[in-house]
């Protein structure tokens, strides 16, 4: 996945192409993306089995017309797999042939890789996802390197358990903004990055980035997930 930069001009060009259906699974929404389509989405949740979001996409998509799927999944991946069981959803996402039950290629990767890889514009990159858990990857020089930063220790619990979407309930807008800037700081000290682009549900109550910070968007996403079948990234 070495490459270069991403222009402006390019990215819009990528995101013409009309064959790859984008699927973004998240904690309460899954989304999907085509060109040509209007963006639309189902529930997600607790309950929410690999099967569930299969039939609930293509429910929602009849009469689309695609050639390949891209889907973002909230957990690791390995060889376009997921490895384990995601902690906001229900089970039976390991192992779920997603190609067959699609009836189209299928490219699986981390949901905020696939983020991070449509944020990208150069360099050395970290993404943090601010939504129902903390999602983040590393990109650099073109090639996105997943990560579960959110699980790591951070005070009495992880990460993800102070700025995730509980931690956003039980302390609040002001103290959360100063949890998650906290958290931003030791990541960006630690892994170094010369950009850090904050995506997720939940950027929007940022008040204020730290340096070095720029917000994403959910377009993003879209964006990664039809680069992903690019050749030459």
């Amino acid at each position: 996945m070495a490459g270069r930069g991403f222009s402006s001009k390019r990215s819009a060009k990528i995101l013409k192409m009309k064959n790859v259906l984008v699927v973004d699974v998240g904690g309460s929404h899954v989304k999907v993306y085509l060109t040509g389509h209007v963006k639309a989405e189902i529930d997600s949740g607790p309950l929410l089995t690999a099967q569930d979001m299969v039939s609930g996409v293509k429910g929602l998509t009849q009469g689309w017309r695609y050639q390949k799927v891209s889907l973002g999944y909230p957990g690791p991946v390995l060889h376009n797999r997921p490895i384990a069981e995601p902690h906001n959803l229900g089970a039976g996402w390991v192992g779920f042939d997603y190609a067959g039950a699609f009836g189209r290629p299928v490219k699986v990767i981390n949901d905020a890789a696939m983020q991070a890889l449509g944020s990208y514009r150069g360099r050395k990159m970290l993404f943090l996802g601010f939504g129902t858990g903390l999602g983040s990857a590393l990109v650099v020089n073109g090639l996105v390197e997943p990560m579960e930063l959110g699980h790591l220790p951070y005070l009495k619990k992880t990460y993800e358990d102070y700025v995730g979407l509980r931690g956003l309930k039980k302390l609040g807008k002001k103290k959360w903004r100063k949890v998650c800037k906290d958290v931003i700081v030791q990541l960006t000290n630690a892994l170094e990055p010369e950009e850090v682009v904050i995506g997720g549900g939940n950027a929007v109550h940022f008040a204020k980035l730290p340096a070095h910070c720029r917000l994403g968007t959910n377009a993003n996403a879209f964006l990664g997930g039809v680069r992903l079948w690019q050749k030459h990234r």
